[in-house]
């Protein structure tokens, strides 16, 4: 139950760090690349607006640099001397010499008729009247023409550019045939991409120049109508299941309409790379995060654990001590109560024992048994009372007296005591002295009182062909407290009473050779001597007693 209590805790603490800690990083990270798609979106926008921007402004210049190129010749030439094809064709070199998109030029009178012409069909032109088209009309009533893209009579692409000048109440009019691959070439500057296109288109929807995979030239593009489109808009449209970016700006003569078109997704892959690349970064944020937060509920939990645990052997202490100042209580109590009618006993024995030598008896057949029987009652009274004494002293539980002592020099004395006892069973009490270890203030009697009892235990535990080892450590750097390790090779304490051992008259061994009152009274004496004492055991293998005396000790000279 309680490792269940734990996993369900230690499940709640990841669960709650996560939510805590990738809720607001996945906003945060949504949050940052909607925001900055959405700049970057617009940013297209703007791009793609610019681009078309600056390619009708390229266009719109080209057409205008023509129209003023031909309205100064216009002006500063009279029909007359431009009539003459020799001078003509000085003229048209000169502005070929500046800018190579003119095919021919020509001089019309207002019937319509050539007057001049120079370029390369000579014999087709020349005697063409234009008195019914419709260029020739617009550009007599308006001074200034530019024609849309047409075939007419040369069946190549081009347009045309026309000025008028009145002199002497007669009209002529000055005329350019334009390659409109010059115009393609502009406006493929804004073919951008894979996917891009762009393309010029009139007011009728046809196009004027070649799009890259919107139709053909002086056909219908495939794209939706924008030659009502005046200004410059940006629009995002969806055209054969896929989404377009459409930019359109309005030539303002002749009325063309420049397109200009892009995939989004193509413009976007910068951001969708970045996108990737930071969703990557973020798992493995995630990954990191989803890792320390199990190493650390892992680390709570765990601490949690030792902490309840070692509260649980404070909980056990004090129930232990509680159990041994209400027993010490009771024992007092039963040891004064067990003395009197002791004495008594006793007493009788002696007084039988006097009368058995008095009397002439010992003759009867039972006197050999009447005398076994009253050294056994003597013999009975006497352990009795000797019970009662190791009672009374663990009632009273004593004040330690303080004197100053060396703990290793009461171990060798208490081994003393035990040497031909462990000798004859062939036990060896093996030691291991630390020469650090300083004199403290203590109770010298009751400490080697314990140190008996634990040894006195071992060899019982041990029984023959066995050993001890005692070992006293002591660290000086950190002044820990004392502590002595009391280890034999017996057979172990069994697991399910180990918990046991301190409680009073629990005893592992026969009635007639312990009373269980060792352990306990050494566990009270360290106590009340501010240490600790504690087991462990593994069947099979022996027994270990660890005890721990506080390390308070004054520094003197030793000799």
């Amino acid at each position: 139950m309680a490792s269940q209590h734990y996993s369900n805790l230690k499940r709640k603490i990841v669960f709650v760090t996560l939510c805590f800690s990738l809720i607001p990083l996945l906003a945060l990270g949504l949050t940052i690349y909607y925001q900055f798609s959405a700049a970057y979106s617009n940013r297209i926008k703007d791009d793609v607006r610019t681009l078309a921007e600056n390619e009708r402004s390229s266009i719109e210049m080209f057409l205008n640099e023509r129209v003023a190129q031909l309205l100064v010749v216009a002006n500063t030439q009279s029909q007359e001397s431009l009539q003459d094809e020799a001078y003509l064709q000085k003229v048209f070199d000169s502005m070929q010499a500046r800018f190579k998109s003119y095919i021919d030029i020509g001089v019309i009178e207002q019937n319509g008729n050539h007057l001049a012409y120079v370029g390369p069909h000579y014999e087709k032109l020349k005697a063409v009247n234009y008195s019914q088209e419709d260029w020739f009309h617009a550009v007599m009533s308006t001074g200034v023409y530019i024609s849309d893209v047409f075939l007419g009579f040369r069946k190549i692409p081009h347009f045309i550019i026309a000025v008028r000048r009145i002199d002497r109440n007669k009209s002529w009019i000055l005329r350019a045939t334009i390659n409109s691959d010059v115009i393609d070439s502009m406006v493929r500057k804004a073919q951008v991409g894979k996917k891009g296109d762009a393309f010029i288109i009139n007011n009728s929807n046809i196009l004027q120049t070649p799009p890259r995979f919107s139709g053909t030239l002086l056909g219908t593009p495939k794209t939706p109508d924008f030659s009502s489109a005046r200004g410059t808009a940006v629009r995002e449209m969806t055209t054969d299941g896929e989404k377009t970016l459409f930019a359109t700006s309005g030539i303002s003569s002749p009325k063309w309409v420049l397109v200009v078109s892009q995939d989004p997704e193509e413009e976007m892959s910068p951001l969708f790379r970045a996108g990737y690349i930071g969703i990557l970064v973020m798992l493995g944020g995630v990954l990191l995060i989803v890792m320390g937060t199990v190493i650390t509920s892992s680390s709570i939990t765990n601490e949690l654990i030792r902490i309840e645990r070692e509260k649980g052997k404070s909980d056990e202490l004090v129930v232990q001590s509680s159990k041994m100042a209400a027993l010490g209580k009771m024992a007092a109590g039963i040891a004064h109560e067990i003395n009197n009618p002791l004495a008594i006993i006793g007493e009788k024995a002696g007084w039988m024992k006097d009368l058995l030598d008095k009397e002439d008896v010992s003759k009867s057949e039972n006197f050999k048994e009447f005398e076994d029987c009253i050294k056994k009652i003597e013999r009975q009274v006497e352990r009795s009372r000797t019970i009662t004494h190791r009672l009374l002293r663990f009632g009273r539980r004593m004040e330690p007296t303080q004197e100053m002592v060396d703990v290793n020099q009461i171990l060798a004395e208490t081994i003393t005591f035990l040497e031909n006892e462990a000798h004859h069973r062939n036990i060896e009490i093996r030691t291991s002295y630390s020469d650090k270890l300083p004199r403290i203030t203590t109770d010298s009697a009751q400490l080697q009182q314990v140190f008996l009892n634990i040894i006195n235990n071992g060899i019982d535990a041990v029984g023959k062909d066995g050993y001890i080892d005692v070992k006293t450590v002591y660290d000086q750097v950190t002044n820990d407290d004392i502590m002595i390790d009391i280890t034999d090779n017996g057979p172990g304490i069994p697991r399910e009473i180990l918990p046991r051992i301190f409680d009073p008259f629990f005893t592992t061994k026969s009635a007639q050779d312990g009373t269980g009152l060792g352990l306990s009274i050494s566990y009270s004496i360290i106590e009340k001597l501010g240490g600790k004492i504690a087991v462990n055991s593994t069947e099979g293998k022996g027994t270990s007693f660890k005890i721990s005396v506080p390390a308070k000790w004054i520094p003197e000279i030793r000799g």
